[in-house]
């Protein structure tokens, strides 16, 4: 958590400059006033997911999902009800909305650090003891490569939004765009469940010796969530064109929605396969692997096709999808053939070593419980 605070905090100045920063990169100046007001409100939102994320890990490998379920809802039913009075009755607009969400994110924080810290995990939290400082490196080294990885995975949609920006009529293709990813977003959060839930499986099935255990847990999730995946297909099929006008009533806007169909589609199913498959990586510790993996089928292959598809050859943000949707699928194939060919009781040999370094002997925890602090 430590860690993940520092690489925030660099990384600040570019949420308080962001405006002037996308101008002098050519960007719309209507769009980059509209990005600087989201960043500075993002502050807090970035940093709320520094101890949400290491809260919700801790809880989920002691089986406590109940716990981050009733939190979670408590939050989504605070941030529908603030954004309503916010947005719609206060007319606050984008700041407004921003707070709502901050509220909002905030509270299963500070839920889930009372109840662990009242007891609610009494066999795994004892208290801090100066235990929690030893062996620091091998952590730092798996943070950097998770930060890594996560950061060329997130930057990478984050350089197609970039790339629509220089385009004609930007602000349409962009609108059109967030519609997407928004609608993206609603099925691929179903996908980051899975992922979450694969990793701290894997993990506790090669920690506990059964390897055979963590690959049928792969094998199970990925079939759950690529089914779950192609319901969320056919009902936005179904309805497209009423979930669209959910989001704006522009009509101009709702027809370049459509127009992305086929993209959207493609990412959807795509995205209810990768994150599963990201999950298993990261509970068999291979974010070192994952980096590079990232780096070449997002950056070596997905940006330039994209680039070509959508400057040269004339398809505009169409073109840009189309290699980003290139790059995931290079990844997501990628990563099927390492969890296929991987030698998984390697791994639990890997996995019982990791165990045994950092592994605290009953008597040396007990001899600490006085220093407790």
């Amino acid at each position: 958590m430590d860690h993940s605070s520092r690489h925030r905090i660099i990384i600040l100045p570019l949420f308080i400059f962001i405006s002037p920063l996308m101008c002098l990169l050519g960007q719309d100046p209507l769009i980059s006033d509209v990005a600087g007001v989201i960043s500075l409100w993002f502050i807090s939102v970035v940093f709320s997911n520094v101890f949400s994320f290491t809260f919700q890990m801790y809880l989920q490998s002691q089986s406590k999902n109940s716990v981050i379920s009733y939190f979670s809802l408590i939050s989504i039913t605070l941030h529908v009800v603030l954004s309503w009075v916010s947005v719609i009755k206060l007319q606050w607009g984008i700041a407004g909305a921003m707070a709502s969400m901050a509220i909002a994110l905030w509270i299963p924080v500070i839920g889930q650090f009372a109840y662990v810290l009242c007891g609610g995990c009494p066999q795994t939290w004892k208290g801090f003891t100066q235990n929690a400082f030893t062996d620091l490196w091998p952590i730092v080294k798996l943070s950097l490569s998770s930060g890594a990885m996560i950061c060329l995975e997130l930057w990478y949609e984050s350089i197609l939004v970039l790339m629509t920006g220089y385009m004609e009529n930007a602000e349409v293709a962009l609108n059109a765009l967030s519609i997407c990813f928004n609608i993206s977003l609603w099925e691929i959060i179903i996908s980051l469940g899975f992922l979450a839930a694969t990793g701290v499986r894997v993990a506790n099935e090669l920690g506990a010796g059964n390897a055979k255990a963590a690959k049928f847990s792969i094998v199970v999730a990925t079939a759950t969530s690529t089914f779950i995946g192609f319901v969320v297909i056919l009902i936005f099929l179904c309805f497209r064109r009423s979930i669209v006008y959910l989001f704006i009533i522009n009509d101009v806007v709702a027809d370049a929605v459509l127009d992305l169909t086929p993209l959207l589609v493609l990412n959807l199913f795509l995205n209810s396969i990768q994150p599963v498959l990201l999950g298993a990586a990261i509970g068999a510790g291979w974010q070192n692997l994952l980096a590079y993996v990232n780096i070449a089928c997002y950056y070596i292959v997905g940006v330039p096709v994209g680039v070509i598809l959508g400057y040269l050859t004339g398809y505009g943000v169409k073109g840009i999808w189309m290699g980003m949707n290139f790059g995931i699928l290079i990844q997501t194939m990628v990563l099927l053939l390492i969890t296929w060919r991987i030698d998984w009781d390697k791994e639990v040999a890997i996995a019982k070593a990791r165990v045994n370094e950092w592994f605290l002997p009953e008597s040396t925890e007990t001899c600490h419980q006085n220093e407790d602090i």
